[in-house]
């Protein structure tokens, strides 16, 4: 029952270090009529993650206006050296979500996710807290994001057992280089009526076309910062993917739209997708993306879509996963 915009707007902040410029971007986003807006109390300004805090930048950027927002945060994720500064303990969730209600300066998340599975946490005391954090009212709903379909259902059965809320969606990975939650996630989604908030849909900017093999971004670039990302660029744009990238490109030219909005309608096209969370840093990114929502991609696109990016299932979140695709491929 709860209505959310097609776009989420994801304060990673990967493409910006200026605080005033990502407030910016927020607030265009409020204008531009997007109403859901998805953050982590590990999402920072690149470089400087704790002092660019990116839940401080949404709590400014929302003052007054945070009535008819629907606004996500995450816990799990580690945010320190300490033994309990991680994982979906008790103590940490509680700790970790009165700072994150004090950074963005709100009594309540409308949506609070498990940011990734916790194996050494009983899975009934991680949904029990939660089920408290609903009955003080400092939490209106819970979800998951990057768990496995079969880690999705077990928890579903563990709320039904003890009585508690069910969660309402689960945030994945998902794009045309990306398409592993079609396997069992879509499935499982289709039988239980979950949401879908998809991260990603350019593959960390891969599908935006700025790329090539025989170019080497800027440091100032997110591609460019780090060496691992750097080492890898080149394997990762060819073979498949670069098939992958000549459809969008070439349907992008025949449309006369840019290759973010056509690979961003993609996902939107799979009914199983509530909203897709665009990684808009800048303020020319959100302009571009928001075009997504005029784009309707004929049957034979999406077909040739469909056709070229089979079977690819490239699911990148750290220089790690880079080094690990590049061993896959040697």
């Amino acid at each position: 029952g709860l209505k959310v915009s097609r776009l989420a707007f994801g304060l990673g902040f990967r493409g910006t270090s200026d605080p005033k410029e990502a407030e910016r971007t927020v607030s265009a986003a409020i204008d531009s009529g997007i109403n859901f807006f998805d953050c982590s109390n590990i999402y920072g300004l690149r470089g400087d993650p704790k002092q660019g805090r990116s839940e401080e930048i949404l709590g400014r950027a929302i003052k007054g206006r945070r009535e008819d927002l629907v606004i996500t945060s995450k816990v799990a994720s580690p945010i320190g050296e300490g033994p309990n500064d991680k994982g979906a303990s008790r103590y940490h969730i509680m700790r970790e979500l009165e700072r994150s209600l004090k950074y963005i300066g709100t009594d309540h998340l409308d949506i609070y996710l498990l940011h990734e599975f916790d194996p050494y946490t009983p899975l009934e005391i991680q949904l029990r807290t939660m089920e408290t954090l609903v009955q003080q009212g400092k939490i209106r709903y819970m979800g998951v994001c990057n768990f496995q379909a079969w880690q999705v259902v077990r928890a579903l059965s563990v709320q039904e057992r003890i009585n508690a809320q069910p969660l309402i969606t689960i945030q994945n990975g998902y794009s045309l280089i990306n398409r592993s939650l079609e396997r069992e996630m879509f499935p499982m989604i289709r039988a239980t009526g979950l949401g879908v908030m998809a991260f990603s849909a350019l593959g960390l900017g891969l599908l935006s076309g700025v790329y090539s093999p025989e170019t080497m971004p800027s440091e100032a670039d997110f591609w460019g910062y780090d060496p691992k990302f750097r080492s890898n660029l080149g394997d990762l744009l060819r073979g498949q993917v670069a098939e992958v990238l000549e459809s969008v490109r070439k349907i992008a030219r025949r449309r006369g739209n840019s290759m973010p909005q056509v690979a961003t309608a993609w996902v939107l096209a799979h009914g199983e997708v509530s909203t897709v969370v665009l990684g808009a840093s800048k303020g020319k990114h959100l302009e571009d993306s928001l075009g997504t929502m005029e784009i309707e991609l004929a049957e034979e696109e999406l077909n040739e879509l469909d056709t070229v990016s089979e079977g690819l299932e490239i699911s990148i979140l750290t220089p790690d996963d880079l080094n690990n695709y590049s061993r896959q491929r040697n």
